[in-house]
Parts: structure tokens; sequence; C-alpha cells
């Protein structure tokens, strides 16, 4: 396919994610994720069987950061990623950005026992409020399918230095169709077993379904390398675990336009 007709394709799709799905992202996320904040860490957990921080440490496996460099994590959720990248490299400037001032509420507090310093922004993603140019480092992780993801990506490509990378991960959706299928039955079954485990709200019940279908018509990984690509990213990589279930990606932003 021509470069300028997968662009065409990609727009279309989030086209018509947006049209799907922007009831719940406009008016009920913010809810879901009121009541998640509490236990988001302990559901993961539970969800995953127990794999959530070797999810997690397989991401950062993946992230190069060096001392004194400006790291944006974008839907920094309760701050897990930039807490980690700290110990890491304790040296590091971090800025978290998320809708939920209730899910920065926990970061805050998580990472203040620690004492850690992360700077909290909550607002909008698609429109980031920094800079052209300003970041070494960005992160994504476990949001894609909640946003206009293109349109924050190329957000990400704007606040990004010539040369800064950034690092994505998340539940994709897999291209083999017998494992999308059981994917799909599993997270059925997890989503209604943690919402009776933690006692979610009725908004959170409610958006069962929205979870299931929001990777029904996501991206695959090698869609998701695409994309990245038809934005203006390079050097463009990825790997996957589970048979595509979850995918990591590294990108960057070329040293000149």
């Amino acid at each position: 396919m021509a470069n300028g007709e997968r662009a065409i394709q990609f727009a279309i799709r989030e086209d018509n994610r947006e049209h799907q799905f922007k009831q719940v992202w406009v008016e009920e996320l913010d809810d879901v994720f009121s009541d998640v904040a509490r236990y988001y860490d302990r559901a993961n957990h539970v969800a995953s069987l127990g794999l959530w921080n070797y999810f997690r440490k397989r991401f950062l496996s993946t992230i190069d950061v060096q001392s004194g460099q400006r790291v944006l994590d974008v839907c920094a959720g309760t701050n897990a990623i930039g807490i980690a990248l700290l110990k890491k490299q304790p040296n590091l400037e971090i800025h978290a950005m998320d809708r939920s001032k209730a899910m920065q509420e926990v970061g805050y507090k998580l990472a203040c026992k620690l004492g850690m310093h992360i700077d909290s922004t909550i607002g909008d993603v698609h429109t980031l409020p920094f800079p052209d140019n300003h970041f070494d480092v960005v992160t994504l992780q476990y949001a894609s399918r909640h946003l206009r993801i293109m349109d924050v990506c190329r957000e990400i490509k704007r606040v990004l230095k010539p040369g800064g990378h950034f690092y994505h991960c998340d539940m994709l959706r897999p291209a083999n169709k017998f494992v999308e299928w059981s994917y799909y039955a599993y997270l059925r079954f997890c989503l209604n077993f943690t919402s009776l485990l933690f006692r979610s709200s009725a908004s959170t019940r409610g958006c069962k379904e929205y979870f299931i279908n929001a990777l029904r018509m996501f991206y695959s990984a090698d869609e998701f390398s695409d994309l990245l690509r038809d934005v203006g990213f390079e050097e463009v990589s990825s790997q996957t675990l589970l048979g595509g279930m979850i995918g990591y990606h590294t990108a960057m932003k070329p040293l000149s336009t």
C-alpha cells in the first residue's frame, strides 16, 4: 500500500473509532478512572494472573534514559512508569500528564512516599501544553485505545527533541483471529471478575463491553508500527507478547524535518 493511501486508511479508521466511542471518551471515562484509581494496580495484577510487574519490566527494558534528561509520561495514571524510571535514573526531570485527577492523586502519593518529585499536569493529551522540541523521551502506556491516537502521536512527535525517543506499550488487537477471540473471552471474564472483587461503580461496570470493543477496533502491532511511520517517526521497532496481545514500540523523531 502506498504511503498516501495508507494515510487515508488510518484517517478513516481514526474517524470511525472516534464516532463509535466519542460518548464514552468524553462523558464516561473520567468517572471510570475516578472509580478504578483506588484499585487500578491491584486489579491489573489480578487480571494478568500476576504477570503485571513482568509486563512493566519488559516495557522498562525498552526505555533508554540518561542522566539529566527531560521525560514526559503521557496518560501517566498512577505514575508507575515515572517512579520506575526515577529508580533507574534518579537525575531525570519527569513530567506526568493525565486527564484523571484521581489517578494522578494516587500517583502523587506513591511518588511522595518514595521521596520522588514528578511534575503533574491534568488535561487533554490530544493537545499537549508543552513547547516544540522540549523532551528527550516520551512514554505512553495502556491508554492508546481510549484516544484518537494518531493525533496524540503527532503531538508527541512535536514536543520531542530531534533525535528524541517515543516508547509505547499497550494491549493490542492480535493479528491471529483465534488468539483474538480467546483474548476477548478472557478479558470479558476478567472484567466481570474484577468488577465484583473490587466492587466497581455502576459507571465502571457499564463500560465493560466498551473495553472489548475498543480493542476490536484498535491496531495490531504491525499496524501500529505503520501508524508511527506515517506520523513521521523513524527507526520504528516493536516487540510482542502472548501472540500479539501486548505490544511494545520504540520510535525516534528525525534529526531533521
